[in-house]
């Protein structure tokens, strides 16, 4: 199984940009997938998260101004950010719980897209 996120790159303060995340493999189900970020010379954070029914939750940091979504027919997550800022600067990585077969689910981690906000 892998995650590769897409999408990252420079962008002005108060800007757009949206990452996409494709699990490939062999696999036959995704239950929760997510975005972390990891800001240099800090731990790694979560951002969003969204079940494969659809249920989203946010870090305080971003509510308001980034929306994760997913399509289940193509196993891809995608996060859209609006109004970035400098303090959004970071590595974003893809995370997936992934079932192989129809036993429990194998956590696994993309290899990281770097966003950068100018300010």
């Amino acid at each position: 199984v892998q995650l590769v996120e897409s999408g990252g790159g420079l962008v002005q303060a108060g800007g757009s940009l949206r990452l996409s995340c494709a699990a490939s493999g062999r696999f036959v189900s995704i239950d929760d997938m997510a975005w972390y970020r990891q800001a240099p010379g800090k731990q790694r954070e979560l951002v969003s998260t969204i079940t494969s029914g659809g249920n989203k939750n946010y870090a305080d940091s971003v509510k308001g101004r980034f929306t994760i979504s997913r399509d289940n027919g193509k196993n891809m997550v995608y996060l859209q950010m609006n109004s970035l800022k400098p303090e959004d600067t970071a590595v974003y990585y893809c995370n997936a719980d992934v079932r192989p077969n129809w036993s429990r689910a194998t956590n696994y981690w993309g290899q990281g897209t770097q966003v950068t906000v100018s300010s």
